[in-house]
């Protein structure tokens, strides 16, 4: 059974509800706009679990309001839906379910049909707001995007962080706009069709400014993880811990009608209990799907290779949507940069990425020798729209040592060579901001911490994490520098010279994955792939019906030229990586048998007629 709880306004009254289940008395404190009112201190009653709740006449929009816990001061709402004044001060009352909405008939997409582009509200834009992405939302539509995914938005410390330092998960980060900024700018891609996908984070909490620990036993005290003390999932008083978050995630679907969740990290969501938590949420979240008749749909960041997150409630699993395949990216990037280090050290052999592509992750009950065990589980039995792929994301370019881009470590024709790859794979494809035009900026790790212990334990602790990437003569910006963060902003140079070229190039990319049939439903029967001279992978994405068209993507990662024969077939060039924007390639055909001279680095795709011919075979 959910519980409600934070402050809700309706009409001038205040419904407070807060859990404390270890104090004898709590009480509010709330402080009237209207200064005839002022401040007021009232007792809290006292209910089931540890909750206390309370209803208040002549509450404003706007009033601020806290909890004293046993004749304490008064902390922070841990549910507070906005904190105007950031971590340290008081929560407000807002009218949550007020908001004026335009998408009533948004009905969300399902996570198949997602072309999804990840941004940071931060530096997206130079004012770093909700509504200054609003502004963007044609540029996106322009490019072919259907979706968004938000780094994470809840209330932070500081001005400028990632996100996953979130410390009030119910209130969306002042700094970028508070909760009505975000609704703004979900309404308004919902009236433009661009579904919304938000981070959470659900395994640890930020280490500056949360007030939970005053309230009550949120948090495990028999894991020690790598971020601090997780979330209690599993011990007395967890059936309150897991509504808060529960409620949390409810919360962002419903009353923020964000469309689909990421959650981070979700193997350090530790839970030992007899359903876990994430399985908990999932049927919840499928609960709302029916209720609202909207198509919600939840991710999951996971390293173990395991599917447990995919399978079904009856088969033991959680319930999930999809999840993001690292394995697709490592093998992609290793063969694009030959960067061996850390955790490359698994890949770099152009069979591992044939491997992504036929059983989908790359360790999948082998031994791995970073790891120095056997990694994994078998994933074919999953279709290639439940796994989300990328080649670059937030972490994967804010976590090297100099946070750089792979438009500074590789050349111009490789870049369009791995854009191709991931793009027109099966699986479902995810841009990192500002890679659709080579943005050459880097991605930094910024904070903005106040406690000067903290500081440095960051930057200490930054130190180590890279370690494993560490070449010498190299050095890492500090991430309490404002100047970090100004320099991770984009610089929009899409229109200019190379930068327009590859604009133009992932627009073509986006439209052929859209519009092209193969596109429309995949399995694992209609996608096949091979190596040829050690260099080049080929993948068939046959159609559904021999009405349609095949299509052969080939991926030349070596730095000669390759004569590859083409199967059977009249075939006709889509797209020439090396030649596009350069030369008209329109209409081009080969009739068999054929060899094509395929230049270094380079990416082609042909398509073949089938409707008055046999099949193919790979």
């Amino acid at each position: 059974m959910r519980k409600p709880i934070g402050a809700f306004w309706n009409n001038g009254k205040g419904s407070f509800t807060v859990w404390a289940p270890l104090v004898s008395k709590v009480e509010l404190e709330i402080t009237s706009s209207d200064q005839e009112i002022g401040k007021r201190i009232l007792p809290m009653k006292s209910e089931d679990f540890g909750y206390w709740t309370l209803e208040v006449e002549d509450v404003t929009i706007g009033d601020r309001y806290g909890y004293k816990l046993d004749d304490s001061q008064a902390y922070p709402d841990p549910a507070s839906r906005s904190q105007p004044g950031g971590v340290q001060e008081l929560s407000e009352v807002i009218a949550s379910q007020s908001f004026e909405w335009y998408d009533q008939q948004w009905k969300g997409r399902p996570l198949s049909e997602m072309i999804i582009y990840e941004l940071h509200v931060g530096t997206f834009t130079s004012e770093g707001t909700f509504d200054t992405i609003i502004e963007k939302l044609d540029y996106l539509l322009e490019l072919g995007i259907n979706t968004i995914e938000l780094m994470p938005v809840a209330q932070f410390s500081g001005n400028r962080n990632w996100g996953y330092d979130g410390v009030f998960p119910f209130a969306a980060q002042n700094s970028y706009g508070g909760p009505d900024g975000l609704k703004r700018l979900v309404d308004a891609c919902h009236q433009k069709g661009i579904a919304v996908f938000l981070d959470v984070v659900y395994n640890h909490i930020g280490p500056e400014g949360s007030c939970m620990h005053h309230y009550g036993p949120y948090f495990s005290t028999k894991y020690n993880p790598v971020w601090g003390h997780p979330f209690n999932f599993d011990e007395p008083h967890s059936d309150e811990v897991r509504n808060y978050f529960i409620e949390n995630a409810l919360m962002w679907l419903d009353e923020c009608h964000i469309d689909a969740l990421r959650l981070d990290a979700t193997d350090h969501i530790l839970d030992f209990g007899a359903k876990h938590f994430l399985m908990e949420l999932s049927e919840e979240v499928k609960a709302l799907r029916e209720r609202n008749g909207k198509h919600y749909v939840l991710v999951a960041e996971r390293d173990l290779n395991d599917v447990t997150v995919l399978r079904s409630f009856d088969q033991c699993g959680y319930g999930f949507d999809g999840q993001w395949l690292d394995n697709f990216h490592h093998a992609l990037r290793t063969l694009a940069t030959n960067d061996r280090g850390h955790y490359y050290a698994d890949f770099g052999e152009i069979t591992h990425l044939q491997k992504a592509f036929e059983q989908t992750y790359v360790y999948n009950g082998t031994y791995s020798n970073y790891r120095k065990r056997t990694h994994g589980v078998p994933a074919q039995a999953y279709d290639y729209s439940r796994f989300v792929v990328f080649s670059q994301n937030h972490d994967q370019v804010g976590n090297r040592l100099l946070s750089d881009r792979l438009s500074t470590q590789v050349s111009f024709d490789m870049l369009k060579v791995v854009a191709g790859t991931y793009l027109l794979s099966p699986y479902v494809p995810l841009l990192f901001m500002g890679e659709e035009y080579a943005e050459t900026n880097p991605f930094y790790y910024f904070i903005s911490h106040y406690d000067l212990e903290l500081i440095q334990a960051v930057r200490e602790g930054r130190k180590k994490e890279f370690m494993g990437f560490q070449k010498e003569g190299m050095e890492y910006l500090d991430p309490q520098s404002e100047d970090t963060f100004f320099q991770s902003k984009l610089s929009w140079k899409y229109q200019e010279g190379e930068h327009l070229e590859m604009w133009n190039y992932y627009r073509k990319l986006i439209q052929i994955r859209k519009s092209h049939p193969v596109f429309r439903n995949f399995n694992r029967e209609n996608v096949k792939s091979w190596i040829e001279k050690d260099a080049v992978l080929l993948w068939s994405q046959d159609p559904i019906t021999p009405e349609d068209c095949v299509l052969l993507c080939i991926a030349n990662f070596g730095k000669s030229i390759n004569e590859i024969a083409l199967p059977e077939g009249t075939w006709e060039l889509v797209l020439d990586s090396q030649l596009f924007g350069r030369e008209d390639t329109d209409g081009i055909s080969l009739t068999d048998p054929v060899t094509v001279s395929l230049p270094a680095e380079s990416f082609l795709v042909y398509q073949c007629d089938l409707s008055n011919q046999k099949k193919i075979a790979m």
